[in-house]
């Protein structure tokens, strides 16, 4: 699946103390810099000073070695660097550990890895070898050992430093698209490298691994390409996140195309300006799969992953969801976009017809913590705007369900619209979307999604019934020749809680009330259903508007209504970030009482998503 990202209008501007600020290397040579004046400078002259280069996947180890071999020859130091590879198990007993999570009857999802480490790939009798070797002398200033879990809590005492090199996550989904990453147990691409490998089991080893790290490194290193490396202590890194979560954070957002996609985008500008995107399917402008870039003040950014401030879940988040799920950022926004220029069949502007799964139903099949919890807002609506949800109260559903098993998306349903209700939609609908409802964003209008997230992988539940039998978008050939979708039927019709179009009507379509009116501002909160786990909320406003987090609920906000408007706290209002319209930012559950402020007048909406329970 093709991804494009934009950095435009996406940093985060931090004060940091002068300290934190000038420990920052940037670029390889002073980086490597570092590291062969850490060398030089041991206390213990007599022996080799030993370090951990541990890491996330696809760090550029090969370019990393040969610099410090260059620069550490250059200062009359000899440096051994030694691969952890070896002392990973055989590359079949690794595939045969991962079988369980990733060979299942299912096709389209795995089972999580819930409990497994690092550790569990590794050879017990080669780990003490290495431990042995690290703490023997050897003809050498530097042992360095690399590569993902070098730094396993095994061997972590083994070393007299140890470096964490991160990664964002789109780069590493590019590469594994392309067969260029290089798993456990490789010390090359595995070009066949399976996708469930990753989001199943690799990712969750990784994770485990990082989380660990970050408490015991002694320097952070962003490693995403070898020529942009940048280094900071662990000092100057921990006081740098902790600030960054005193200010409200934006992200750097994803674009995709696909087989509804559409051009809106065409018309904003801005940071929807994307070389390569030539249709808009859906935006994520929030989540934990995206990145952030924190200027401190320096000659470059930091770009790091988000859930770097999961090290602090229960100021980021809120203490009852950092609690309740352990490790999980359980949030997401995404922008549909649903604009075409001339009438189109709803065949090829409406999103397949699909439903998502609850809490129970993903922990039963994958292990996965929370359910896929959804609502629409409608942010614009042009000629057609529609929403596809619910069956009609007559269809006749073991016709339907017999239509699509026979279908497989491969052979068209003439009559699929006698069985799924249509909805005309305007500007502030809300539809709420609880598991097993079968809908589909229907096209001609900007959809607001704003939805939980079910796993840390960022793995997608949605269960696809029909997709109108259509190609899919080949972004190679920026066309819609591709094959199409992939169903999910027995999911889709073992999690169906078929709601009918009186149920719908009833039940799911919000309706906003009024919840706090001042001559400034007016706040709204939307009718909701017992089983959705957040509200959705409205600032409307021409200057300002209040808001308090009240150190407990993180506040998603998304400006859908006006230029752009500053976020600023209350306590101190230096601690500002500002967003414009479409982008959204996150605001920490620890950042207390704050105002929107509007800088150019006209009139505003900020939607917001919080958790209902703090």
């Amino acid at each position: 699946m093709p991804l494009y990202e934009s950095r435009k209008y996406a940093e985060n501007r931090i004060e940091v103390k002068p300290e934190w600020r000038d420990a920052l290397a940037v670029g390889p040579d002073k980086v490597v810099q570092c590291i062969v004046r850490l060398i030089a400078g041991r206390a213990d002259r007599k022996r080799p000073l030993r370090l951990a280069f541990d890491g996330w996947y696809n760090i550029d180890w090969p370019a990393i070695n040969r610099a410090l071999a260059q620069q550490a020859s250059a200062a009359g130091l000899k440096v051994i660097s030694k691969s952890i590879v070896p002392v990973f198990q055989s590359r079949d007993e690794i595939a045969a550990y991962k079988r369980s999570f990733t060979e299942t009857d299912d096709p389209g999802f795995g089972v999580v890895n819930t409990e497994g480490h690092l550790a569990d790939l590794m050879v017990p009798a080669a780990v003490e070898a290495l431990r042995a070797e690290l703490r023997a002398p050897a003809a050498a200033d530097a042992i360095v050992v690399y590569g993902p879990g070098a730094a396993v809590p095994a061997l972590s005492d083994a070393y007299d430093a140890r470096f964490y090199f991160d990664k964002t996550r789109q780069p590493i989904l590019w590469e594994m698209w392309d067969g260029k990453l290089v798993p456990f147990g490789w010390d090359e691409p595995k070009k066949d490298y399976a996708w469930k490998d990753y989001y199943y089991c690799d990712y969750h080893l990784l994770d485990r691994q990082k989380h660990y790290l970050l408490q015991h490194m002694d320097y952070w290193v962003e490693g995403i390409a070898f020529d942009s490396l940048k280094l900071l202590t662990r000092a100057a890194y921990d006081g740098i996140m902790q600030t960054l979560l005193q200010y409200p954070v934006k992200e750097v957002p994803i674009y995709q195309p696909g087989p509804w996609g559409a051009y809106r985008y065409r018309d904003l500008g801005g940071q929807f300006d994307v070389p390569g995107l030539e249709c808009n399917a859906w935006n994520e402008l929030a989540g934990p799969e995206l990145s952030m870039l924190v200027d401190i003040g320096g000659e470059t950014m930091l770009n790091m992953p988000t859930m770097n401030l999961m090290q602090y879940a229960d100021k980021f988040l809120g203490r009852h969801i950092a609690e309740t799920y352990p490790g999980l950022f359980p949030m997401d926004v995404w922008l549909d976009d649903g604009y075409f220029p001339k009438p189109t069949p709803a065949e090829r502007i409406s999103m397949p017809i699909h439903n998502h799964p609850g809490t129970d139903y993903v922990r039963r099949h994958f292990k996965e913590p929370l359910g896929r919890y959804e609502t629409y807002y409608i942010a614009e609506a042009y000629e057609g705007a529609n929403t596809w949800m619910g069956y009609k109260d007559e269809a006749d559903i073991e016709e339907w369900e017999r239509l699509c098993r026979d279908s497989k998306n491969l052979k068209v349903i003439p009559n699929w619209k006698d069985f799924i209700v249509n909805w005309d939609t305007n500007v502030g609908d809300l539809f709420l979307i609880p598991p097993g409802t079968v809908h589909g964003h229907g096209g001609n209008q900007m959809v607001l999604e704003m939805d939980t997230c079910p796993s840390i992988a960022a793995t997608e539940y949605s269960f696809f019934t029909y997709d109108f039998a259509r190609p899919s978008w080949d972004d190679k050939t920026k066309t819609m020749t591709g094959k199409p979708c992939n169903m999910h039927l027995d999911h889709s019709f073992d999690n169906d809680k078929y709601c009918r179009e009186s149920w719908v009507k009833d039940h799911l379509r919000a309706k906003p009330k009024v919840i706090r009116w001042t001559r400034e501002y007016q706040l709204d909160r939307y009718t909701s259903d017992p089983r959705m786990p957040f509200e959705i909320e409205r600032y409307h406003f021409e200057t300002r508007a209040d808001a308090d987090t009240e150190g407990k609920f993180m506040h998603i906000v998304t400006l859908t209504v006006g230029k752009a408007v500053a976020i600023r706290s209350k306590r101190n209002p230096k601690l500002t970030s500002t967003i414009r319209k479409w982008q959204t930012a996150l605001v920490p559950a620890c950042f207390g009482e704050y105002e929107f402020v509007n800088p150019d007048g006209g009139f505003c909406t900020v939607v917001q998503l919080r958790w209902k329970k703090g």
